[in-house]
């Protein structure tokens, strides 16, 4: 009697056959034979081929069927016509099959062309490819090929392809676009097992509120958990140059320049070291009146100040000289927005117009708007976004010659808006109301209606009515009466958080995507005006207070990994609800 063959579901120990479950994992989520493939997938991506054989061997489970392998091997080495002929037996699916084809053969049409072979390519073309009579632009291009001369090094129609036109890489993506459209059973994904992992390990990271690093090792044997040590949350320094009240406080572009705008009538610029530390470098003097607001342009060089005098000023950053002083009557002041050239600028007043300068001190247009209490420009330039106490976010775009009104999508808050922020992906707005609550606003869908508007395809009417609440709010104290401008910012890693000042002398962080309030900083003796996220560290926070001071605030996780502890308190601040869970409390 011959040996007897073992049930797939079955495995054999000290000569004992044992039933093997068909799904695994404490949810029997997994499928046994789907799992043991992938790991003979991946043994033989790592170059463990013996193991992967071996593993096959034993558990009676093959990766892949022999005629995926061979077709495989077919398009590897260019052997068309045996691929073709494998090809029905990988799929029953007729027009799967069919895209399947076209693919293929398309591919060895490219392949002719770029080695020359003229008459083989049209042949190709003719015989078999246009009878195929599917993807008749594709097919319009790939006839373009054959414009090109003989002398022509490279032929710029080929690069328009799905793929490059390097043999070996062309052809690993050939293989990478049929297992899109093949049964995955039959052809198993590439990578599909690390693919698997990093799902897994990228589902965690969103899930931990605390995240706040690109550059970090998550390990495949515990969990990812991140604490409140990755925020801004230690009073590294107090910056106590001012004499009054400080009202605006902003990072540069390159994170490495901070400056203070503030009610004894001057602006300060710091160098932020390395490690945390500013060093004073510039009194900005010749405002008589109150400095509430400051923008740096993108490349630094440049940083405006304007306020209660009706000035706008233009600051060299390096000398900390004056360049220009742009007068505006009665007409104060209220912002300002920078085109990316660094070299022209917007600034809008309260009186209803908004200017465009260059810094050579020209004014280069004007336009009449409703008031303006805060602007931003998105990252081109572009468009405009600007806010008011008549609870109005309008979005438009900055070149309209046009009746703005006509050419605006507008939004409808429930409460006066004290100021904005644009997230540096032009994402989101963030608008401060003075009902001490902020509101997240998603901007793309804004910027597609205003490019509807523009081409005719909705009325004005309906542009302003398609979006109607935010995505999300933030609440600070409502039962508190407004007195002050508070300004909020974007900030951490990929601008997760937002951040903003109160009048409770207080910092407050939440988390961007769903609301919790994750810490509440303390050391302010005055109501928190404006605080600003270092831009290009997300370990570090400035804020802004009518106690005279700005503070810097970094992370205990940068102190423990090379930031200096510096002298002063220790940190205080206490804790909002949180999905965090056990195990990310910071003493």
């Amino acid at each position: 009697m011959g040996p007897q063959l073992m049930p797939e579901n079955a495995a054999m120990s000290n000569g004992v056959h044992h039933e093997v479950p068909e799904f695994l994992g404490p949810k029997r989520m997994i499928n046994r034979q789907e799992y043991i493939r992938l790991m003979e997938q991946s043994l033989h991506r790592l170059g463990f081929t013996a193991a992967a054989q071996q593993l096959e061997r034993d558990s009676g489970i093959q990766m892949q069927p022999v005629t995926v392998t061979q077709f495989q091997d077919h398009i590897f080495h260019g052997r068309w016509d045996a691929a073709l002929a494998l090809l029905p037996r990988l799929t029953y699916d007729p027009n799967v099959a069919l895209q399947a084809r076209f693919l293929i053969i398309q591919q060895k049409y490219v392949e002719a062309v770029e080695a020359g072979h003229m008459s083989a390519a049209l042949r190709t073309l003719r015989k078999e490819l246009a009878p195929l009579k599917i993807n008749e632009p594709q097919l319009r291009k790939l006839a373009g090929c054959l414009l090109r001369q003989h002398d022509d090094p490279v032929n710029p129609l080929i690069k328009d392809l799905e793929w490059g036109v390097l043999e070996e890489c062309s052809r690993a993506q050939l293989i990478w676009a049929l297992q899109q459209r093949l049964p995955p059973s039959i052809m198993i994904p590439d990578n599909r097992l690390e693919q698997l992992v990093e799902q897994a390990l990228d589902a965690q990271v969103a899930k931990c509120p605390y995240h706040n690093t690109q550059h970090f090792q998550i390990s495949l044997f515990s969990d990812y958990q991140a604490g409140i040590e990755q925020l801004p949350t230690h009073p590294n320094q107090v910056l106590e140059t001012h004499k009054d009240e400080v009202w605006h406080v902003q990072f540069s572009n390159s994170g490495l320049l901070l400056a203070s705008a503030s009610k004894d009538n001057t602006a300060q610029i710091w160098r932020i070291g390395p490690t945390g530390e500013a060093v004073h470098m510039h009194t900005l003097t010749g405002h008589e009146k109150a400095v509430a607001f400051l923008t740096w342009s993108p490349d630094d060089s440049r940083l405006l100040t304007c306020g209660s005098d009706h000035e706008v000023r233009l600051w060299n950053t390096d000398t900390g000289h004056c360049a220009q002083v742009y007068k505006h009557q009665n007409n104060q002041v209220s912002s300002c927005a920078w085109q990316p050239d660094s070299r022209r600028f917007v600034v809008g007043t309260v009186d209803r117009i908004v200017y465009t300068y260059d810094v050579e001190g020209q004014m280069l247009r004007r336009r009449k708007l409703l008031r303006i209490n805060d602007l931003a420009l998105t990252r081109d330039g572009t468009v405009m976004v600007t806010v008011n106490q008549e609870k109005i976010i309008k979005v438009q775009r900055l070149s309209d010659n046009t009746d703005t009104k006509d050419m605006a999508v507008s939004v409808m808050e429930t409460a006066p808006i004290m100021s904005m922020a644009l997230s540096p992906d032009n994402a989101y707005i963030l608008v401060n109301l003075a009902s001490h609550t902020i509101h997240l606003w998603p901007l793309e869908p804004m910027l597609r209606q205003l490019d509807a508007l523009h081409s005719g395809q909705i009325s004005p009417d309906e542009a302003s009515n398609g979006i109607k609440e935010p995505v999300m709010e933030y609440k600070m104290d409502p039962n508190r009466q407004p007195r002050f401008i508070i300004r909020s910012c974007f900030g951490g890693s990929n601008a997760a958080f937002v951040a903003s000042g109160s009048e409770d002398c207080r910092v407050h962080i939440w988390h961007r995507d769903s609301g919790d309030l994750l810490a509440q900083l303390e050391g302010h003796s005055g109501t928190v005006n404006s605080v600003s996220w270092n831009p290009t560290n997300p370990f570090m926070l400035a804020s802004a207070s009518d106690d005279k001071t700005v503070r810097i605030w970094v992370a205990p996780l940068a102190l423990n990994t090379g930031l200096p502890a510096t002298a002063g308190p220790s940190p205080a601040y206490s804790y909002g609800s949180s999905r965090a869970g056990p195990g990310l409390s910071h003493a």
